[in-house]
């Protein structure tokens, strides 16, 4: 941070930045206090001591192209980004040219055509719950319009270790880890199994995973049979990412399509870690070829909020036609829109997505080394680009195998009971996913 020439009244030295957070709040991240002017692309620099560390982890897979991207610094964009940044308007009320802007920049270059409203607030829990608040209005509307007296559509279809969020409605969906959730009210809506899938998906786990299927799809339709006209919507992730990085078929979700149209429910893809490129197209669900009715959005994004298509609208008064249904304050963060409209240009200019399709292919091809030299450590090796994951044998040697490569020098992390996730940048070079890949078979081979 020494070449920032501002420096305001109480700061801190980077030596004492943990021990003044310590002060205050819990820390308990990583051991290392992050260089923002020093950094670049997927090397983090610790700004108390110099040390590198090579970043699989991309804040929690919301750092699209690393740190300090030259066209993120250029003297023209940092004036621009400063100049807007002085001042924080409430976006669902006064409007601007950078506003405009980003809506325009990202529906032409991110939003598939399919989709008509947009929804923008800040953060991705709160995307997850206006899409829930859109579902519930629209549903709700139609029992009326069937005759109901009393509301009814208050109930929202979800899948075991799912994670959507920590806020209000997303508890009673999130189950990952019950030490996020525990204590805190929750309604208790219908959970049902998620059928993911076993790689390799060879003839036995192609069967155990048809055989996953059938169960879910008997406990959607019995949950809408005991839960008549209640059921707003399904909402599934596309590939679970906290729950463990798990993957389902294109039959599963063409069948969650079917499900949600015979029941008057909506569709609800939670794309927040998802979308925005890792996986080799901008959003997942596009490799699968079922659209959702609601598709949330956040993390690389940098503005979080939804997408929705037309189908809501035989409600004539839903929430994008009546005021205040849906709102807040910010409606996203001006700050964060003028990032992300650069982001957008710098992935389409760079044509990152093929970028990313090519780097998945030797991602796994390390992965298939891997799996041959570690047969009894490593499994389950899957991905989609660079979205990707490996099992450990348990939590144990998982946690002590992060804490080797954190020695080492790289950043990653863990998700479900035991696998290993790989978040890096959409820009990630050939040579850092080398070194990456060294570091990692390194720390096997001293485990």
């Amino acid at each position: 941070m020494s070449s920032l020439t501002y420096k305001p009244r109480y700061s801190v030295l980077p030596e004492d930045v943990l021990s003044e957070l310590n002060t205050r709040m819990l820390v308990d991240g990583f051991d290392y206090v992050l260089d923002l002017a020093g950094s670049n692309a997927a090397n983090l620099i610790d700004a108390r001591t110099g040390n590198r560390y090579l970043d699989f982890f991309t804040c929690f897979a919301s750092t699209p192209v690393g740190m300090n991207h030259p066209a993120m610094i250029k003297p023209d964009f940092l004036d621009y980004l400063g100049r807007i940044a002085v001042n924080k308007p409430s976006n669902s009320d006064i409007y601007s040219e950078a506003m405009a802007t980003f809506v325009k920049t990202f529906f032409t270059v991110a939003v598939p055509s399919e989709f008509k409203y947009g929804f923008f607030v800040e953060g991705g829990a709160l995307a997850i719950e206006n899409a829930l608040k859109v579902a519930f209005d629209w549903k709700v509307r139609k029992n009326f319009a069937k005759g109901y007296i009393a509301e009814r559509g208050h109930q929202i279809l979800h899948f075991a270790r799912a994670f959507h969020g920590r806020t209000g409605y997303t508890m009673s969906l999130t189950n990952t880890d019950p030490t996020k959730t525990n204590l805190y009210p929750k309604f208790k809506w219908p959970r049902v199994h998620n059928p993911s899938i076993k790689f390799p998906l060879d003839e036995n786990n192609l069967a155990q995973v048809i055989a996953e299927e059938q169960l879910s799809i008997a406990q959607i339709k019995q949950a809408f049979i005991d839960n008549r006209d209640d059921i707003a919507a399904i909402i599934i992730e596309p590939i679970q990412g906290e729950g463990g990085d798990n993957h389902f078929r294109p039959e599963f979700f063409a069948e969650l399509r079917k499900l949600a149209d015979e029941n008057e429910a909506l569709l609800i893809f939670d794309e927040v870690q998802t979308g925005v490129g890792l996986t080799g197209s901008m959003w997942v669900h596009q490799q699968f070829g079922t659209t959702p009715d609601i598709m949330a959005f956040g993390k690389k994004m940098q503005v979080c909020g939804i997408v929705v298509t037309d189908r809501i609208d035989d409600i004539p008064n839903n929430v994008f036609h009546t005021s205040s249904r849906i709102n807040s304050t910010w409606g996203g963060n001006l700050v964060d829109m003028v990032r992300a409209t650069k982001y957008l240009e710098i992935i389409e200019e760079e044509q990152l997505l093929s970028h990313v399709q090519r780097a998945g292919h030797l991602l796994q091809s390390h992965f298939s080394k891997l799996t041959a030299e570690f047969p009894t450590i490593i499994s389950n090796a899957r991905g989609r680009g660079l979205f990707a994951a490996f099992d450990l044998p348990n939590a144990d040697y998982r946690k002590a195998f992060l804490s080797k490569c954190f020695e080492k020098g790289l950043i990653i992390l863990g998700c479900g009971e035991r696998s290993v996730r790989f978040r890096p940048a959409l820009n990630l070079t050939d040579e850092n996913l080398h070194e990456g890949m060294g570091i990692i078979h390194s720390a096997l081979e001293g485990m």
